[in-house]
């Protein structure tokens, strides 16, 4: 048994290695969360209006950032932006996403633990599209603890879960913030020059796993996997976890699936078959992508 799988691993590899080691599933993903709330009009102990502040050190580190790494810029309560992405996540255009942060006026509330599910919900889009790939990250930059604690408190240690870096930057503020403790990194900015700093630092810690094994080490080390092992990663491994923050994976029995082609019409059921067929092919290269990783990624810590 073992044996067969690892040769299906190998079959699905070579017929889908352009992709496998494309830099397009490579990219690093990073979703900024940055706060307009009413209090980001106030001014830091220096002058500096806190707003100011924070475009300024997205901007000053932005042409330091490599193309590979996307970057979404999410909003909450500018008075003068109609769409929360003020710009999405998705190819670069350095030129757009300037003018993204430089346009956002404060003006409201601080809903914070809406947009950070709005956010990471994004990123788990991406990363299915690329495969489990690449590295993701949402960057809030706040001064102010959030109106919707309880979102928070609901999302957060989903979010947390599914292996996204949360980096948190509080902006002047008199205490910590209440995820200070609770996510991968909290930095104080209580001036134009940490913020700016510890803008640099959070992006200088992005980075793609260029872990440069072979396919035939990786496959001589999964030939060492023990039989029941290899199949119950095989099976963990079906479900991605890429649904959105606070749902459950729904997944079909094979005998409902097959139920409901019987009952469809011929045509339907030739346009259901297609796109099943399409996404059964994704949930298989995915599973053997994440496999692979998890696999070469254990023994190397042993």
């Amino acid at each position: 048994m073992k044996t067969y799988i690892i040769t299906l691993l190998f079959i699905f590899s070579i017929t889908f290695a352009p992709q496998l080691f494309s830099t397009a599933l490579t990219n690093d993903n990073v979703v900024i969360i940055l706060d307009a709330s009413g209090s980001m009009e106030w001014k830091m102990p220096d002058g500096t209006v806190k707003m100011d502040a924070a475009k300024a050190a997205l901007l000053e580190v932005l042409n330091q950032v490599p193309e590979t790494t996307r970057i979404g810029l999410l909003v909450f309560s500018a008075r003068n932006l109609k769409d929360d992405w003020a710009y999405p996540l998705g190819a670069r255009n350095d030129e757009k996403l300037i003018e993204a942060i430089k346009k956002p006026v404060p003006g409201y509330r601080t809903p914070l633990g809406q947009y950070m599910k709005l956010g990471a919900d994004k990123l788990l889009e991406q990363r299915k599209k690329q495969q489990g790939y690449g590295t993701y990250r949402l960057l809030i930059i706040t001064d102010g603890l959030a109106d919707d604690q309880h979102l928070i408190d609901r999302y957060l240690p989903d979010i947390l879960s599914r292996g996204i870096i949360i980096d948190v930057i509080g902006v002047d503020m008199k205490s910590q913030h209440t995820l200070a403790t609770k996510v991968q990194s909290y930095r104080k900015a209580d001036d134009p020059k940490s913020l700016a700093k510890a803008v640099k630092e959070v992006f200088a810690e992005v980075s793609v796993d260029n872990d440069s094994k072979s396919l035939e080490e990786v496959f001589r080390e999964l030939d060492s996997i023990p039989n029941d092992l290899a199949i119950q990663i095989i099976k963990t491994l079906a479900e991605t976890g890429n649904q959105p923050i606070g749902k459950t994976p729904m997944i079909k029995s094979p005998n409902r699936f097959k139920n409901t082609q019987k009952k469809s019409s011929s045509s339907k059921s030739s346009s259901k078959k297609t796109s099943d067929d399409k996404g059964g092919s994704d949930v298989v290269f995915y599973i053997i992508v994440i496999g692979i990783i998890m696999v070469a990624s254990g023994k190397k810590k042993k």
